[in-house]
């Protein structure tokens, strides 16, 4: 009999800012993703995705008061569950705790679609520049 699927909680930051959604590259540099990290003892998903947005990408905001939803994927011998959300973008630091480490960039939603290679994170945002139309720039308000 197989073991049980290891289930690994994530949030995650989609940062917005005058219609363009901002990307990062994964830690080897090699993916473009979206700000997001492992679930911490006593935070809300809603404080891991701000912070996590401001640890890789250096942004600073406002995140719609619901998650957009959620996707899967593979890492670290188990099922990575990531529930995201939407994030109006007030500042952009231009040093920030993983500088050194990754990229980021500023895309229209059709670019970063085409940049985004993980199947889940895929879905959930045609799903969501979809629904969201042109109204991007204040789609976390």
């Amino acid at each position: 009999m197989a073991s049980p699927t290891r289930w690994i909680r994530q949030a995650a930051a989609v940062p917005v800012r005058d219609g363009q959604v901002c990307l990062i590259t994964s830690s080897t540099g090699r993916r473009w993703i979206i700000p997001k990290g492992m679930m911490e003892p006593d935070k809300s998903t809603a404080e891991i995705a701000l912070q996590e947005a401001w640890e890789e990408a250096g942004l600073v905001g406002a995140l719609r008061p619901e998650p957009i939803g959620s996707y899967f994927y593979q890492k670290y011998g188990g099922t990575c569950h990531v529930t995201v959300y939407l994030m109006q973008v007030t500042a952009s630091h231009d040093d920030w705790p993983e500088a050194s480490l990754r990229r980021r960039a500023w895309f229209a939603p059709d670019e970063a679609l085409e940049l985004i290679q993980d199947p889940g994170l895929y879905d959930l945002m045609e799903q969501v520049f979809q629904s969201e139309g042109n109204e991007l720039a204040d789609a976390a308000i």
